[in-house]
């Protein structure tokens, strides 16, 4: 079926009140965006909704480009036809044609238009009547039917349409203010990356990797999932990749090795948190999800939580590990995520870590470290700064299949 129109419900955000205006013209910027590589669509924002004009261009296309954007909540697509009655009640039946077995139906009208000759209690009946005398294997349910046919009557045109496909929901990119986000190479992070997306933040993303430690791959990976997130993101996105040999070792040699790791993320949360304020970001993510490993326990996640000042986001902290894969695989950053190269983090986890660590040991340790704060200064002064550009999914797929 060829479609001529692509209707856009906007999310929670347009219950936003005197903002409103706002973040609508940020999301129409995004659909402009998305729409740049089809010259022929043209979008017509209306309030609440945003129509997506085919003009002759593929419905599945457009929709793929459309059902990530963050803000818009579902889509569906749309046949049009002049705003007269005959037309309306042809038009219907290519509508439900492709719905062959036994289902029950409802018709909802919206008479946008109100000189149209019929209301629209009247036009339900006219267009159900129609589709029951030439469908008879439908059947009317005005509760919970199978398939729900919408018409809309405008003075330009009537739409129809009975499909709906959910996509990304939440905020407009950049809506909500800038963050940092903490990115490893594994499952967790880039997950928490999308969901801290989703509410509107605008990311850069921060890795501290540990040369020769840990290898070349393991710094690709990691790019490639800030890639994956620049589809999110609009198409760019901002890598700071941090030095952190010299942290790690002088925290190793500091003979506490049940709190290595407690250690090192305090010290990674100071460092972001300067890369921070360059930057004007106002919060730091972090993929942590409560219980999950000894470092995310509750007096772990209080104990390095306490080694910054801004506020740190956690979106996974009550998901368990099933549905971050779940949404790992759902935004195609798990194939890349489970590749063997591991991040600085993962090499050094001793055999027993502390689960429960008390906040003034941890102190009295970093105190006894010499010149660790010349470390995490110079360690800010040597991060490398890479602005990566989108990559088609099928490219990033193809690249982890090469690291095999």
């Amino acid at each position: 079926m060829i479609y001529d129109r692509i209707i856009l419900r906007l999310g929670e955000f347009t219950l936003k009140g005197r903002n409103r205006g706002r973040f609508e013209r940020r999301m129409l910027k995004q659909v402009n965006k998305a729409l740049a590589p089809f010259p022929s669509v043209e979008s017509i924002p209306v309030y609440g909704r945003i129509y997506v004009d085919l003009n002759g261009e593929s419905y599945e296309a457009v929709a793929e480009r459309l059902k990530h954007i963050f803000g818009i909540q579902s889509l569906s697509p749309v046949l049009k036809t002049p705003p007269e009655l005959e037309a309306i009640t042809s038009k219907v039946l290519e509508v439900v044609a492709p719905f062959q077995k036994p289902s029950t139906f409802k018709i909802s009208v919206r008479r946008v238009w109100k000189k149209f000759p019929y209301d629209s209690p009247a036009l339900n009946q006219i267009l159900g009547g129609h589709v029951l005398r030439n469908c008879p294997h439908f059947s009317v349910d005005v509760k919970n039917p199978d398939i729900e046919l919408r018409v809309e009557i405008h003075e330009d045109a009537a739409y129809m349409y009975c499909d709906w496909m959910d996509a990304a929901g939440g905020y407009p990119y950049g809506t909500n203010g800038k963050a940092m986000l903490l990115l490893s190479g594994g499952i967790d992070s880039p997950v928490a990356g999308w969901h801290a997306l989703r509410r509107g933040l605008e990311l850069e993303a921060i890795h501290f990797y540990s040369y020769p430690y840990t290898s070349p791959q393991a710094k690709e990976k990691v790019i490639s999932l800030a890639k994956r997130l620049a589809y999110y993101s609009g198409g760019k996105f901002k890598l700071h990749l941090v030095p952190f040999t010299d942290i790690q070792t002088a925290i190793a040699q500091s003979n506490r090795e049940a709190l290595t790791i407690t250690l090192m993320r305090r010290a990674m949360l100071r460092i972001a948190e300067m890369i921070a304020e360059r930057n004007d970001a106002q919060a730091i993510v972090t993929g942590d999800s409560l219980g999950q490993v000894a470092s995310q326990t509750l007096g772990s996640m209080n104990v390095i939580g306490r080694a910054a000042s801004l506020p740190l986001l956690r979106p996974l902290v009550t998901m368990d590990k099933q549905e971050i894969v779940d949404c790992a695989e759902r935004i195609d950053t798990y194939s890349v995520s489970i590749l063997p190269y591991e991040d600085c983090c993962t090499l050094f986890v001793p055999k027993s870590p502390s689960t429960n660590p008390n906040l003034r040991t941890v102190e009295m340790i970093e105190d006894r470290i010499g010149g660790l704060a010349a470390m995490l200064n110079a360690a800010v002064d040597k991060t490398e700064l890479l602005t990566l550009a989108w990559d088609e999914p099928e490219q990033i797929a193809d690249e982890a299949s090469d690291w095999f």
